[in-house]
């Protein structure tokens, strides 16, 4: 029987583009992840103080007077204060992290423009310290240095990404903004309504602010949530409580 299969068999098709995402294709994978969690957490945390730090001045003022003008004053003077001081606060921190970062960055790209071989062995040591065979080890050492080595090594060795460093004029300008949003909900809260309301109002809506802030807190942490808005809610009213207490004797005595 003839065989002239050879002129018509087709090409193989290719393989598959291998799946890198295991199950889970719609799961987010890019490097920046984690960063971008920590600012919105960050954001969270801001937002949190600034409900808290300003409630306590406004009720402290209510239980002293029942001036409107008092209490815009009071809080504006608290929400201006918290708020540049949250950023100052933010851009020095983050300004000394970066350079830090910076610096540890510049030693690492001295090291191996001088001894690549001795980083390329110390690469190779702290992938074997989590678990890999020395061979392979080696293996993905020589490939990473041959595509970036200086990420490589940030990455392995001092756990910084090049990438993604942080930038202390964002984090300022994050912080500002988030104490200022959660600053203005007791400010406005203790003003607009009547006096008879005023501190109801601010009391619930401050309370259902802390029970977000906790709420969104604890699932960027992947944390029990009961807890963590129990404590915030907590802290949130014996601030206001202390502060009232406070307001209302300085009053009483004429203050």
């Amino acid at each position: 029987m003839s065989d002239d299969r050879a002129g018509n068999d087709e090409e193989p098709d290719a393989p598959d583009e291998p799946d890198h995402l295991g199950e889970h294709p719609d799961e987010p994978h890019h490097n920046g992840l984690g960063t971008r969690l920590n600012w919105l957490r960050a954001a969270v945390l801001g937002a949190n103080d600034g409900v808290v730090s300003t409630a306590g001045i406004v009720v402290g003022v209510a239980g002293a007077t029942d001036s409107r003008s008092a209490l815009l004053t009071a809080g504006l003077a608290g929400l201006l204060a918290g708020s540049l001081s949250m950023a100052a606060g933010e851009y020095v921190s983050v300004s000394t992290q970066r350079d830090s970062e910076q610096a540890a960055l510049a030693v690492e790209q001295e090291e191996l423009a001088t001894t690549p071989q001795a980083e390329l062995a110390e690469l190779t040591g702290l992938l074997e310290e989590r678990g890999i065979t020395h061979e392979l080890a080696r293996e993905v050492a020589e490939q990473l240095t041959a595509r970036d080595a200086l990420g490589a090594h940030a990455r392995v060795e001092l756990g910084i990404d090049p990438d993604e460093l942080a930038n202390p004029w964002h984090a300022a300008w994050a912080s500002f903004v988030s104490f200022t949003a959660g600053a203005l909900l007791p400010l406005l809260a203790i003003v607009l309504p009547p006096q008879s309301w005023r501190l109801a109002v601010t009391v619930a809506s401050v309370v259902v602010a802390l029970v977000a802030c906790g709420r969104i807190s604890a699932d960027l942490g992947n944390a029990p949530a009961r807890p963590a808005v129990v404590r915030n809610v907590a802290g949130g009213v014996i601030a206001m409580a202390v502060t009232y207490a406070v307001g209302t004797l300085l009053g009483a005595a004429g203050v």
